[in-house]
């Protein structure tokens, strides 16, 4: 590993920030010093008028392999996410086959090693069928667990309330949640279909996966962890009601956390008009009002963290109609300068992106020795300049479906290296051709 001395850099973290210098030796970060410019280094970076972050931890993609990967696999969606300041990221289950056993979850962590550019991990899948299977989980393996209590792909949706209960009392870690109402969808899509037939216009699809889908759900959820006690995490919450059923307190004093995702934080339903399927997504994306509503929420401690829930899918199949058009938006490499752009009109502080995108993800699911910048910390850090902006160009998009919901934005900020456990990852527009993200390991 070579060593790197990052000078004069805005350093934010644990609610601070602080004009300090950084070296780094073997993959961790040796010592924070107000002077270290005497220090030998193999790689030296100018942090002076830059901000450093601790690297975004991504609890929520979905990088398609296997059995997907022509939409993408976890070698181009990490090689994506690292050029955005993901440092590491957590993979979800429906894929093919769903992760539904421990020894498909080993053979993911198998096929990660050594070829991804991020650090990584896995969640274990659930069914109405594989309760056993979660009983045995090594903790130590997974992430988390992953329910679907809406329509998902293949045999994962769990729509059985007694398998719910079960899954939720026995699980060995955190129990990760996607809510809505299966039920209510599909009279939803009845209705819409009796009055557009197949041609229902996108605008349509926070009607059609409605707020009372999600506020269902969420809240069954809610009323079952309650009673048996089960370490809950709610999924991209994008309603307004839904806030309501969170407290606003520490996150590190609840049972039940919750995560918004970086596209319900900047599109709304205005945003339907011209960008069409490339932002349909479940849950949808809705109103101005419930945008507003997850902003305020992440300031008053009620949303515990940001995610993304990178979804990519081809541009071929999202431009199909309604109904056959997939729901899922490929995210990873500007998600963290959307978050940006929350700082620069007022909304976010520097200390608090980094405690919902890194800090807190690491204390919920408990991943040793990484989401701050501490001596003795992995070195998983994202430099960015506040200050260049920077157009989303279609020709320097790097996930494999070749698209973006913000292509032709114009961010303020520019991400100008991403550090991956001590290796420079990312630097001036190009990714290293080296794939050195780490398996994530965890304090249970």
């Amino acid at each position: 590993m070579k060593r790197i001395l990052i000078l004069n850099a805005l350093v934010v973290n644990d609610g601070a920030t602080k004009k300090q210098d950084l070296y780094i030796q073997n993959g961790r970060i040796e010592i924070i010093g107000d002077d270290l410019s005497n220090r030998t280094a193999d790689i030296v970076i100018d942090g002076e008028g830059k901000t450093l972050f601790p690297g975004m931890i991504d609890d929520q993609v979905h990088f398609r392999d296997p059995g997907l990967t022509n939409k993408g696999d976890m070698v181009s969606e990490s090689r994506a996410a690292v050029a955005g300041g993901i440092t590491s990221f957590m993979d979800m289950p429906n894929t093919k086959p769903p992760t539904l056993t421990q020894n498909l979850l080993k053979e993911k962590i198998h096929t990660a090693q050594g070829n991804v550019f991020a650090n990584y991990a896995f969640y274990m899948g659930t069914s109405n069928e594989n309760i056993e299977d979660i009983k045995r989980l090594d903790p130590a393996l997974a992430c988390g667990i992953k329910v679907f209590m809406g329509s998902s792909t293949g045999n994962m949706l769990v729509d059985d309330t007694t398998v719910l209960r079960q899954i939720f009392s026995n699980a060995p870690v955190v129990v990760a949640v996607h809510c809505e109402d299966s039920p209510t969808i599909m009279q939803n899509e009845r209705s819409f279909r009796e009055k557009y037939g197949e041609k229902v216009p996108m605008a349509c699809h926070p009607l059609i996966r409605s707020r009372d889908a999600c506020l269902l759900s969420s809240s069954l959820a809610v009323k079952i962890a309650q009673d048996t006690g089960a370490r809950l995490h709610l999924l991209h919450l994008s309603t307004k009601e839904e806030m309501t059923l969170l407290l606003a307190m520490p996150m590190d004093d609840k049972q039940i956390t919750a995560e918004v995702c970086v596209h319900h934080l900047f599109f709304s339903t205005k945003d339907y008009e011209k960008k069409g399927s490339l932002i349909k997504c479940n849950p949808a994306i809705k109103d101005t009002s419930d945008r507003d509503a997850l902003l305020n929420a992440l300031h008053d401690d009620r949303l515990d963290m940001v995610a993304t829930d990178h979804a990519p899918h081809t541009l071929a199949e999202k431009q199909a109609p309604y109904f056959s058009a997939p729901s899922g938006l490929p995210l990873v490499q500007h998600a963290f300068q959307s978050l940006l752009e929350r700082y620069h009109d007022g909304h976010f502080s520097l200390p608090l992106i980094a405690e919902k995108t890194a800090h807190a993800p690491a204390r919920r699911f408990q991943i040793r020795d990484r989401g701050y910048i501490r001596e003795g910390y992995w070195a998983d850090l994202i430099l960015a300049d506040l200050n260049q902006p920077y157009v989303v160009d279609e020709n320097e998009i790097l996930y494999r479906c070749g698209w973006s919901p913000f292509s032709g934005t114009t961010f303020k900020s520019t991400i100008t290296a991403t550090v991956v456990s001590g290796h420079l990852a990312y630097h001036e527009g190009k990714v290293d051709p080296a794939p050195m993200g780490q398996r994530l390991e965890f304090d249970r």
